[in-house]
């Protein structure tokens, strides 16, 4: 283990809300540590084009985005750890904080470690994962060319994803639990207006079947209790997140979606420990939210670590 490293401020997660938190406190001179963990950019990375942030009206891809946020954060004399958290310990004060690499104390922490995809738990479904089974269409959807394909889910997530692997599969069908699409409704009309999408409204997948690869999927209309078995060549799953939170459990205080539970100042229930974006936020969960929770954030710390 690496010798312990004292720092003022440390940021976790090197997502939007990390990356901003890194961009106010380096130019408040905190001389910030982020520790990136093992998703570089976080869940952004995972959507082939942004239309929604300002200042990009032709759109940006989520990689690039997280990119230039780097860059910037770099330019204010951020300093990176390209490591993963292993454990945190919030008892006594300074902070302590180990990775695979070493040792950390800190006055202060902004926690951005975002969230994670949730599994459908289903049969089949760990059996797949690369073989069929997927939580990214950016990453994969080269590999549906010329397949028929399914997308499970009803949010903005999973409109996003099916309209863009529409580029490569020959079709694709939205499994949904319910009967009306969660999506907004620029969204929503693309892709019910596009030749390639079909929809598969109040269903559950129930299993995942084939060989090699995925082959079909067994199908629940919960409305009906009727069972089909469905051809498909390959699924994608959007379904939502789970914050990632599991290293505080016990230690900060969660809200019953399982986020850290913050107040306006994005401060948790222990004083000199801040939270912005995924971890903190089930309901929004967009780049230009997390984002405006990180600049909270670091100016919360900012103020604290100056209280000191």
């Amino acid at each position: 283990m690496g010798i312990i490293e004292h720092r003022r401020l440390i940021i976790l997660g090197a997502g939007p809300a990390g990356l901003s938190a890194a961009i106010y406190a380096a130019r408040a001179e905190l001389k910030p540590l982020v520790i990136t963990g093992m998703v570089l950019y976080g869940q952004v990375t995972l959507t082939n084009t942004i239309e929604n942030y300002p200042g990009f009206p032709k759109g940006i891809g989520g990689i690039e985005l997280g990119q230039l946020f780097e860059e910037q954060a770099k330019v204010f004399g951020t300093e990176f750890a390209y490591d993963e958290i292993q454990s945190v310990d919030l008892s006594a004060r300074p902070f302590t904080l180990t990775t695979y690499s070493g040792s950390y104390t800190a006055d202060a922490l902004i926690l951005a470690m975002g969230s994670r995809h949730k599994k459908l738990n289903v049969p089949g479904e760990e059996a797949f994962v690369g073989r069929g089974v997927s939580y990214c269409g950016t990453c994969d959807g080269w590999f549906t060319k010329d397949k028929n394909i399914h997308v499970v889910g009803g949010g903005d997530s999973a409109l996003e994803e099916a309209l863009f692997l529409t580029r490569f599969a020959r079709s694709v069908t939205i499994i949904h639990r319910r009967d009306a699409l969660r999506a907004g409704a620029i969204l929503e009309n693309r892709a019910r207006n596009h030749p390639k999408i079909h929809f598969l409204f109040d269903s559950v997948v129930k299993e995942i079947r084939g060989q090699e690869v995925v082959e079909e999927l067994i199908v629940e209309n919960v409305k009906t209790g009727e069972v089909s078995q469905v051809p498909s060549q390959g699924v994608f799953v959007f379904i939502g997140h789970t914050p990632n939170t599991q290293t505080f459990i016990g230690q900060l205080e969660l809200t019953p979606a399982g986020t850290i539970r913050i107040d306006e100042f994005m401060e948790t229930s222990q004083k000199g420990v801040f939270a912005a974006g995924e971890i903190a936020d089930s309901h929004f969960r967009q780049v230009i939210t997390s984002a405006g929770m990180g600049a909270a954030a670091a100016i919360s710390a900012t103020h604290y670590l100056e209280s000191l």
